[in-house]
């Protein structure tokens, strides 16, 4: 008895989601074109980041050659984009990354995922919201923190932040409300302050081409001891490296592109809008990728103008743009950069404030959070109380608390989110689908399949029988991919924690990682030569199983660069969203509701729907 009830809690927690034809009508309103998720993604990712990333990774990590970082960065992130953008094609709802586990790994996987996305979305919208207030209160000579300071001050370091920033949480609220209008009214907004941005980024890698100079890719020894000679205060000047395009050399690149990797987080938010786009088949696929290729000629332009316009050493990691443009004589310019900087901050705002209330409606919607939290309004179909909430809480926090500790915890929830969508689309292409086949499909496994169940060989696993998936093939595939997952999360644990020893050469670790590497090899050749779903998609990751497995690789290694802190918190975090799943979701899961109810007769396509035909064509 004791091992059949522990078999039913295990198969709760691995169930999986059914999407289902009639679920395609959605009950928020489809009025987002191509345009609306590309301006969507571009502001959400390219924030204020881009006026002084470039800055802080050029001074001591990589000087010119951050143009290289960030190509390795926009690279790496492209590998999760293009899974994003095959799910976005393949399971057009608000979830995102959430519903994309759901539908694949299972119940408990997919919570994890959205209880993770929710937190990074409030941590970011409240760490954006302080940032905004700062660079306000900057640019009017730091009126309203002298003020806030020395009324109202906030006695506890490391929790609470040293004053309430009433104008932090009046900004969300703002938002809050803007976004409880509509989804059109909040793109257009996005729209507006995203073109401001490019134009002032457009304005500032013009004025770097004009007024740079390309010796400042090619500086020595001489002249690092000109500026030496030429400043009263040295301790500002950054370090010298060797000089040249790659004055850090090669360690120091790769230093650089992995703190670039995170200025392309971002682009996820366009996922979550599956029930707003109007073809969200072909649109979000194509808002991801044009999002990611827009931000990266913006960060690689940037980056070029600042490193042309003044020397690496001597730039300011607070300000770069506004020092560059005083080092060349232009010093105006820096109120065209300031304007440029708020509508960054705004668009990264909105960016991280619309896809939070989407993944609470989603889950809440399926029973794993209070049901309240997915009540529709009736006229601006929009998730009404899920945007209320979590505007209220984000704006709380922005008032309230230091969040300097919390922002690593941003990075938990993001890339743990990237690493299962890779791995869910590993799975899912590789996976039967029977509901979906046409006759010739079936003909076709009828002719190749004989009458006797399938076994598993050492040969089958190599030469698969069939030339279409088979749920043989496709459960080999779910296994070897839950192994390859634990494979490579040891092997980047590895990497991250003893890579000393392992550069130094110690036999005992670089066995290690070359048993590793063998076992992660011939797993990966067993999913190659498995066969894949045909089902017709507006888009498909190409390279399968290579690229899904590099993008993995590079997510789960940033995960392992965290400090022991930011686990401590994200268990903390964890407990907390396990007592509401164990406590409520389980029970009232919508997937819980449908295993009591008799089933249905006959059962709709489950994946690929096309909605173009009911929706008005998206440009």
């Amino acid at each position: 008895m004791l091992w059949k009830a522990l078999r039913r809690f295990g198969r709760k927690l691995v169930r999986r989601r059914s999407l289902e034809l009639g679920m395609a009508e959605s009950r928020l309103a489809r009025c987002l074109n191509t345009l609306d998720l590309v301006a969507l993604g571009v502001g959400s990712t390219l924030g204020a980041g881009v006026y002084v990333l470039a800055g802080e990774v050029a001074k001591d990590k990589a000087g010119p050659s951050i143009i290289i970082c960030f190509l390795v960065a926009a690279l790496s992130s492209v590998l999760a984009g293009l899974c994003y953008a095959e799910f976005g094609a393949r399971v057009p709802r608000s979830g995102s990354a959430y519903l994309y586990s759901y539908v694949t790994v299972g119940e408990l996987w997919a919570f994890t995922t959205g209880w993770n996305l929710i937190l990074s979305y409030v941590i970011g919208t409240a760490s954006v919201a302080r940032a905004w207030s700062s660079a306000f209160d900057n640019l009017i000579g730091n009126h309203i923190s002298q003020a806030l300071q020395g009324s109202i001050s906030l006695n506890v370091p490391h929790i609470l932040a040293e004053y309430p920033d009433f104008f932090a949480l009046g900004l969300v609220l703002l938002l809050t409300a803007l976004l409880a209008l509509g989804a059109s009214e909040s793109a257009l907004v996005t729209k507006v302050f995203t073109a401001v941005n490019l134009l002032v980024l457009g304005f500032v890698i013009v004025s770097g081409f004009i007024k740079g100079d390309l010796h400042n890719w090619k500086l020595t020894e001489k002249d690092y001891k000109l500026a030496m000679a030429g400043v009263n205060d040295t301790s500002s000047l950054g370090p010298l490296g060797s000089g040249g395009f790659v004055p850090f050399g090669v360690q120091g690149l790769l230093r650089g592109a992995a703190t670039c990797f995170y200025a392309f987080v971002g682009f996820d938010c366009i996922a979550t809008t599956g029930e707003e786009a109007q073809n969200p088949q072909r649109s979000i696929p194509m808002g991801i990728v044009v999002s990611l290729f827009v931000c990266f000629l913006a960060y690689f332009g940037v980056s070029s103008a600042l490193t042309l316009m003044m020397p690496y050493y001597q730039l300011q990691p607070e300000s770069p743009l506004p020092e560059a443009f005083l080092h060349v004589g232009w010093a105006p310019a820096r109120y065209v950069v300031a304007v440029g900087s708020l509508c960054a901050l705004s668009t990264s705002l909105l960016g991280s404030m619309f896809p939070m209330p989407r993944v609470i409606y989603a889950m809440a919607e399926d029973g794993l959070l209070f049901r309240v939290l997915a009540q529709i309004h009736s006229d601006t179909h929009t998730p009404i109380v899920a945007t209320v909430v979590s505007g209220v809480i984000a704006a709380l926090m922005a008032f309230l608390f230091e969040l300097t500790d919390l922002v690593d915890l941003m990075s938990i929830g993001t890339l743990l989110a990237y690493s299962l969508v890779s791995i869910c689309v590993l799975i899912l292409r590789y996976q039967p689908d029977p509901e979906m086949k046409n006759e010739e499909d079936e003909l076709e496994l009828q002719e190749e399949t004989p009458p006797e169940t399938e076994k598993l060989t050492i040969q089958g696993l190599f030469c698969p029988r069939n030339s279409i998936p088979s749920p043989l093939s496709g459960q080999v595939v779910y296994v070897c991919s839950s192994l390859l997952a634990l494979l490579v999360s040891v092997l980047c644990l590895v990497l991250a924690q003893w890579s000393v020893p392992l550069l130094s050469g110690e036999l005992v670790w670089v066995a290690v990682v070359v048993v590793l590497l063998t076992l992660i090899t011939g797993i990966t050749g067993v999913i190659w030569r498995q066969p894949q779903s045909s089902t017709p998609l507006h888009f498909k990751v190409p390279a399968l199983p290579l690229l899904p497995l590099l993008s993995i690789f590079v997510n789960i290694y940033l995960m392992m660069q965290m400090t022991a802190g930011t686990w401590a918190r994200f268990g903390v975090w964890m407990l907390i969203g396990f007592v509401i799943y164990f406590g409520y979701g389980i029970r009232h899961s919508l997937e819980e509701v449908k295993g009591g109810q008799p089933p249905l007769k006959s059962r709709a396509p489950t994946i690929g729907l096309d909605l173009s035909r009911s929706c008005t064509p998206s440009i």
